[in-house]
């Protein structure tokens, strides 16, 4: 499949700071655990050269540029690019891989035994494995008569034949490609019990198994054995835990933009409050209806869109999967302008002929100003000036604001906020009720979130877990913890 027009490449993402996270899921009370891994990352200088930033979300749009739509997935600070990967355990004996942690995609997959052309080495340090069906005793292939494959591709299909395999085709706008079909096996996690213990808990998931890739999915610089989707559609984990009845489909995120860490969340959170506003219907990825932009206490002007002023609300895409932010040219020379105007004497240099950089020793948050995104039902987005401004080395800034210089299929040219705008509040996507919201907060602290069948509150909190045994251990720079609470709705 072409992913509905071509949306949601599950394509390998670029490396951050390794960072080690830890995953919860409540499931009737209970909770489960794995830990995620992330490269590179935080708010260091001189990580990576800043040209590496812009190749990074060039290539990212390029995979879903067909109607141009943008994947989700993903974190970072500003001087480096982004790769979550988390260790998963699947089928009978249980068998460990790493999949890449991705919030726009939607389905899981992983490379299969005697896969063409698929990795077999990897620059992060870990060691790829090949899924082996025959080998799992709890492992079945999803035919195309069954029900999962119907949902995958909306409607049935008219050459299915019974026991025919359940085959997908991804086809990224950059060429990359993997090929494959779905099977149907027991993923392990560890539950919490109590106060750090776990023991078992077995789960049934459907999933893809790639048996053939091209392009750049082939190459070994950021490779891990698949993708692990949390997007919208029913193929996705958290779809397919809600269609069974047994979780809400709630997520959020919270990165910390100076130790690079943070908290991701799969379930509702009480504490803290956000306020949200509702996602725009019929979109392939997370939109809102953007009201206005301000830059410090003075609004931006900003050009009607369509032909002749009349056209559809002006959008902007949450994409936690893109590393810097992408304005509209009009509203991008406003801002830039507006930002400016504070320091008239500043003296400004271009690097690797992309960034517009200046030298600068006082305190830019003194120094610059705030520029604020407005959205439905009074939801605004503060971004700070240590958020888009980044330190490429020592007193050199560059500024995170770039052009879009893209256009969505109603001609309307794209508001993109990555991670820098992101950062350093909790984000909190209800897919239940359509809604996107967020508040400002420390996401090196803990929120919590709510278990449905008991009514408690757990307190779940970015933690150091560096001192992990693991064979990554000594790349470890920063540290996110990944949560995902599977709200149980049982009676």
């Amino acid at each position: 499949m072409d992913d509905c027009g071509g949306r949601r490449s599950f394509g390998v993402s670029f490396i951050l700071v390794l960072l080690l996270i830890e995953v919860v899921f409540v499931v009737k009370g209970n909770n489960v655990v794995f830990k995620v891994h992330h490269k590179y990352g935080g708010a260091a200088k001189g990580k990576a050269p800043i040209g590496v930033l812009k190749a990074h979300d060039s290539k990212r749009h390029a995979r879903v540029l067909a109607g141009v739509d943008f994947q989700l997935g993903g974190d970072g600070s500003p001087t480096n690019t982004a790769l979550y990967f988390t260790k998963i355990t699947i089928g009978t004996p249980p068998v460990d891989y790493h999949v890449q942690v991705d919030t726009g995609s939607d389905i899981l997959w992983v490379n299969c035994h005697k896969c063409d052309k698929c990795p077999t080495k990897s620059d992060l340090g870990i060691s790829l494995v090949q899924y082996n069906l025959k080998a799992s005793s709890t492992g079945q292939v999803v035919t195309c008569d069954q029900e999962f494959c119907a949902t995958v591709f909306s409607t049935p299909n008219p050459n299915c034949k019974v026991g025919m395999n359940c085959e997908y085709a991804v086809t990224y706008g950059d060429g990359g490609k993997t090929e494959g079909y779905f099977v149907r096996d027991t993923f392990r996690f560890d539950r919490v019990t109590g106060n750090r213990q776990t023991s078992p808990m077995d789960g049934s998931v459907a999933f893809g198994c790639s048996a053939k890739q091209s392009g750049e999915l082939g190459s070994s610089s950021q490779a891990v054995d698949g993708i692990v989707g949390f997007g919208q559609a029913n193929t996705s984990i958290l779809s397919q835990l809600s269609l069974a009845g047994k979780v809400k489909k709630i997520f959020s995120h919270c990165l910390d933009s100076k130790k690079g860490g943070g908290i991701f969340a799969l379930g509702e959170v009480v504490e803290p409050k956000v306020v949200t506003a509702p996602i725009v219907p019929n979109q392939a990825h997370y939109n809102l209806i953007l009201k206005g932009v301000q830059v410090s206490d003075k609004n931006i002007d900003l050009l009607p869109t369509g032909v002749f002023g009349i056209g559809p609300p002006r959008r902007a895409i949450i994409d936690s999967g893109t590393t810097l932010a992408y304005l509209p040219a009009d509203m991008y020379e406003k801002v830039i302008t507006k930002i400016m105007e504070l320091q008239p004497k500043m003296q400004m240099h271009m690097v690797e002929d992309e960034f517009k950089c200046f030298w600068f020793t006082a305190n830019i948050d003194a120094a610059f100003p705030v520029v604020t995104f407005q959205f439905e039902n009074s939801l605004s987005l503060q971004v700070y000036p240590h958020n888009y401004l980044f330190e490429v080395r020592d007193t050199e800034y560059c500024i995170g604001w770039q052009v879009s210089g893209m256009q969505s299929k109603d001609g309307q040219e794209l508001t993109l906020l990555g991670d820098i705008a992101l950062s350093d509040k909790l984000v909190v996507y209800d897919l239940d009720n359509q809604t996107i919201g967020w508040a400002q907060y420390n996401c090196s602290s803990s929120i919590k979130v709510k278990d449905e069948e008991s009514g408690n509150a757990y307190d779940v909190v970015a933690h150091d877990i560096s001192l992990d045994p693991s064979p990554l251990k000594a790349n470890v720079i920063s540290v996110l913890m990944f949560v995902a609470v599977v709200l149980s709705l049982f009676v």
